[in-house]
């Protein structure tokens, strides 16, 4: 059985999902700060079968550990924490109780329960540097002040050290680029607040006229003033995991890290323009002064050649297809 921290929000959900229609079976927890509890009713309606799952903060070692020890835990997929670059400048001394603390109590129960194989969900922000080729082998900028990257920075030496010292640890980091999207069917995605934390469910907001526009950095040194980031599929960051998992079983003492994203960054400007494509709606773009005196990370875009040489995974799905998908799930399918 595969343990998901975090299963009910927007990236564990679809795991969720997407392992048990591969015939896995799933354990989930989740404090329900960024989720809804109807989601577990919906996980279980639309796989058809019981899902174990406990309402816990995962820093709560001993709760989290006497739940887990019912199940044969084999893996655990760590999703769980808060990843808001933004909203972390604001709040930054949560952010770091909240990821540092989770990770260290999800490591220290999987000690106690025996479990050694580890999928931890990262970011390409770690690298705190702007940059469009960034591998894996690209030095991290531990300088670059924002408490969120930071705390991601810190989580990874947590867990290079705790491979370094035990040697049963397989341990697969995974540096997600800006996930979006949703089941193709359209019965399963992000359930998107009323105050959005990422830029795909402002442009739903707005597509759907709940917002009169989006603000935009338009200052960057980038060919259209805006910055550009690598996305990825929803569902291309499962299959991921599947193929990681099923490596990591086959692993003795392996720890490694893999940019999981789409090779190609997407400017804002042309996010907006595909949105209004998909959309058919106009996506008014207002001019935004945040971050003009802090440091913009103007250029994120991924290397994901390790990925598909180690695990034969590259993103299938385009960044239309993305706001394609979410757009059915967010106007109800």
């Amino acid at each position: 059985m595969i343990l998901i921290t975090g299963g009910l929000g927007f990236i564990g959900s679809h795991i969720a999902l997407h392992l048990l229609s591969k015939g896995q079976q799933v354990v989930l927890v989740d404090n329900l700060v960024n989720s809804h509890p109807q989601t577990l009713d919906r996980l279980q309606y639309i796989s058809g079968q019981y899902i174990p799952y406990l309402q816990v903060d995962v820093r709560n070692t001993p709760a989290l550990t006497k739940f887990v020890e019912q199940y044969p835990i084999d893996a655990v997929i760590h999703c769980a924490g808060f990843k808001s670059v933004q909203e972390s400048a604001l709040k930054p001394i949560e952010y770091y109780n909240n990821n540092l603390s989770a990770l260290m109590s999800v490591v220290r129960m999987m000690q106690r329960i025996g479990c050694r194989n580890f999928v931890h969900i990262s970011s390409l922000m770690i690298y705190g540097r702007s940059e469009l080729g960034l591998s894996e082998n690209t030095p991290l900028n531990y300088d670059y002040v924002n408490p969120y990257v930071q705390s991601q920075q810190m989580m990874e030496k947590i867990l290079a050290d705790v491979f370094q010292h035990d040697t049963e640890w397989n341990i697969g980091v995974l540096r997600v680029g800006n996930v979006a999207g949703a089941f193709e069917q359209g019965f399963w995605g992000e359930f998107v607040p009323k105050l959005p934390k990422s830029i795909m469910g402002l442009l739903m907001q707005v597509a759907n006229h709940e917002r009169e526009g989006i603000e935009l950095y338009q200052s960057a040194k980038t060919q259209d003033h805006t910055v550009e980031r690598s996305f990825v599929h929803i569902l291309d960051v499962c299959d991921a995991i599947d193929k990681t998992l099923e490596w990591l079983k086959q692993q003795q003492h392996r720890y490694e890290v893999l940019n999981i994203s789409r090779a190609e960054a997407t400017s804002m400007a042309e996010l907006l323009q595909a949105a209004e494509r998909v959309t058919l709606a106009r996506i008014p773009a207002l001019e935004s002064t945040v971050g003009v005196h802090s440091q913009v990370l103007e250029q994120i875009g991924a290397d994901v050649s390790k990925a598909k040489q180690l695990l034969d995974w590259s993103a299938q799905r385009t960044v239309e297809q993305m706001l394609k998908d979410q757009w059915r799930f967010y106007r109800g399918g």
